[in-house]
Formats: structure tokens, sequence, C-alpha cells
């Protein structure tokens, strides 16, 4: 076990330093880049890559709000392929080959449990919770939900987080990887702010339809 965790370590160890080295050596491009095969599944971190954009703006190499285009621009077109792979190869296509790409099942799972129990406003408000905002295109394809939709929702969900990653990036500097390790922690507490929304919309709407006398079968 204590191995396993260890090469898990050195793997992401290394591809934040890829992230990092290729946004120091291409700037902008490579900030969409990384960000469209993060949103298209491909296990690259979009906190470090973000963070690392908001610290190449603190050392003026790149402006804030062009680092936030391309964060934004990347996350929309890498959730458009994982939203096609859904939609067009189905649940058998991806069983099949998401093996290639490290796409784990129960993270996949994950994202489907999610978005059978809450329906496409699960795409607008999973792009800040761990692992299910990576994921939730696929079952956003799979179920045929509305491209348009699914475009608006994924662009609003994704513009505060980027927008967030960047300026703590920008704000902490050269401190961004000390940052980035404990970003799991503003997870739980995102994670902990939405489920209580959840929880808050789930009553009201109970108590809206039980004063409507609305049964839980009547709604079509």
């Amino acid at each position: 076990m204590c191995g396993t965790l260890t090469a898990m370590s050195h793997i992401v160890n290394d591809l934040v330093t890829f992230c990092t080295d290729f946004i120091s050596s291409v700037g902008l491009p490579a900030v969409f880049l990384l960000m469209v095969l993060e949103s298209a599944c491909i296990p690259v971190p979009s906190e470090a890559i973000m963070l690392f954009a908001g610290f190449s703006v603190s050392q003026h190499h790149m402006s804030f709000v062009w680092a936030v285009v391309a964060g934004v621009a990347g996350n929309l077109i890498g959730s458009w392929l994982a939203y096609a792979v859904g939609r067009f190869g189905g649940r058998p296509f991806i069983d099949r080959y998401g093996k290639y790409v490290l796409l784990r099942h129960h993270h996949l799972e994950i994202a489907e449990r999610w978005f059978a129990r809450y329906g496409t406003p699960a795409v607008l408000f999973s792009r800040v919770l761990p692992i299910v905002r990576t994921f939730i295109s696929l079952p956003a394809g799979v179920a045929n939900m509305s491209f348009r939709r699914f475009s608006f929702y994924t662009a609003i969900g994704c513009i505060p987080w980027v927008i967030m990653l960047t300026a703590v990036g920008v704000k902490v500097g050269d401190n961004w990887e000390h940052i980035q390790k404990r970003l799991h922690y503003l997870d739980y507490a995102v994670l902990i702010a939405v489920a209580g929304l959840l929880v808050w919309w789930l009553v009201r709407r109970r108590t809206a339809r039980a004063a409507a006398g609305v049964g839980p079968g009547d709604e079509t």
C-alpha cells in the first residue's frame, strides 16, 4: 500500500513538473492545451495548471485576463470532447477505452450517480467539486443532454473555479506549489457547502410540491 502511494506521489509530481515546464516554455497556449486535456478526463491536475498560470501572471509573463480566458476556453473545449465521447460512444466505448487514459471506473460511477440524482444542474455546480468536475461531462453525453445547455452550464460553472485558482496563484507567487498540495481542504469545504445548498433546494422543492398538492408520482 505504501509503495503504491509513493508511486502515485511520484507520478503526480512528474505531472506537475511537466505542466509547469510546458507553461514556462510555451505560455498561454500551454495553459489552454493542458486544461483541454484535464477536462477531457486526462489525469492532468487543473489546480497546478491554473495556480502556476497565476504565478506566471505575478511574474508578468502573462496577463490575468488572458490566463483566465485560456483556462476557461480549455475547460470548455475539453468538456465538449468528453461529452462527445459519452454521447456518440456511450458507456460501452468508455468502459473499453477509458483505461488507456487512466480513467477509473469508480470515478465515473461517482459522476454518473451525481448526474442521475441531480440531473442537468449537476453539470453547473459540479465544476467546483473534486473528482466529479472532471468526469461529469461523460454521463451528460451518455444521457444526451442538450449540447447548448451543457455548454452554458459548463462555462458558467468553470469560470469561478478558474478565476479563483488563478487569483490564488497571483497572490501566493512562488509559494503556489505549497498551496496546491493543500487545496483538498478547499475541496472539502466546497463539497460541504454544495451539499448544504442541495439539501436546502430539495427541502424547498418538496415543500412547494406539498403546498401545491403534487404527489411524488404526479410530476411528468
